[in-house]
């Protein structure tokens, strides 16, 4: 498995791998909405963004990570981020996350269309699992991803310290080989829906 770092689009969005040139419009887009920076494991607003952004972009370098900035084709404005991470050639697996859009971007068209690039994405490229994690707290996300077709697949407790301190239970999800096709074809529907 070997996943490029380039950039994907559909109809709805372009996600654009990081690179300096992105730097001012991705910290546009993450210096908002701070109660919900309170539940992630790291924040990226305000004085935050700066570290956030050296880490993902050394991660990249790594070649753990290929972070994004999630472009609406509809107006060209960067409204959020996402990634795939923990990438793991050896267990041809990785994970979606480190996800955040601005509020405006929420419950539409975004999710889906970011979340049917990169697990197509990751497929292609020939991972036989794709995980998709959140705060087990975040019912929200939670039904998010369930709507994608991933299954859940229990909680790590305590897996995870925050930056408040909180030792944060994980609930997991995954899309497998032997999945994709049909979640693939459900995302493609909801996505049909909304041309």
């Amino acid at each position: 498995m070997r996943i490029a770092t380039v950039p994907l689009q559909d109809r709805f969005v372009r996600l654009e791998p990081f690179e300096d040139g992105l730097r001012d419009e991705v910290r546009a887009a993450l210096d908002c909405d701070q109660a919900a920076w309170a539940i992630m494991v790291g924040p990226a607003w305000g004085e935050h963004f700066d570290g956030w952004w050296t880490a993902a972009l050394a991660a990249m370098q790594a070649g753990t990570r290929i972070a994004y900035a999630v472009r609406r084709l509809s107006d060209g404005v960067v409204v959020g981020t996402t990634s795939l991470y923990e990438i793991n050639p050896a267990y041809r697996r990785c994970e979606i996350g480190s996800t955040f859009y601005r509020p405006e971007a929420r419950g539409g068209v975004i999710n889906p269309a970011c979340k049917r690039l990169l697990l197509g994405h990751a497929f292609e490229a020939g991972a036989v699992r794709v995980e998709i994690i959140t705060d087990a707290i975040n019912t929200q996300s939670q039904a998010a991803i369930l709507k994608l077709g991933a299954k859940a697949e229990g909680v790590l407790r305590k897996h995870k310290i925050t930056w408040t301190g909180r030792a944060r239970d994980t609930a997991v999800f995954a899309v497998i080989d032997d999945d994709w096709p049909a979640v693939r074809d459900g995302l493609d529907r909801r996505l049909a829906a909304f041309a």
